[in-house]
């Protein structure tokens, strides 16, 4: 009777150690398959905002959003901006020497 007992421990500790093997291969298979999703998931991101900020950038400066040029003003002139006026002196403007 002692070997029917034997057996009987013998098959419940193999099918303890298979299913915690198979738990095991689980959480391994759970693991990778998050860390893959993860990665998959921050690529597509970042892909998104890239071609986001290509868009807004070729939206504002090649697109409809672009500001419609404008002619430029004209310069004028301002009395102020003008060469100021300076008379050359004239021999009778200059000072005589002093003796």
């Amino acid at each position: 009777m002692a070997a029917g007992g034997k057996s009987r421990d013998e098959r419940v500790a193999r099918e303890r150690a298979r299913a915690y093997e198979a738990r095991r291969a689980l959480h391994e298979a759970s693991r990778r398959r998050r860390v893959r999703d993860n990665t998959i998931a921050a690529v597509a991101g970042g892909i998104l905002i890239l071609l986001l900020a290509a868009g807004q950038f070729a939206y504002y400066s090649v697109g409809p959003g672009a500001p419609a040029p404008s002619p430029s003003p004209t310069p004028t002139v301002n009395p102020s901006d003008q060469p100021l006026f300076f008379p050359t002196p004239r021999a009778t403007d200059s000072p005589s020497p002093t003796p």
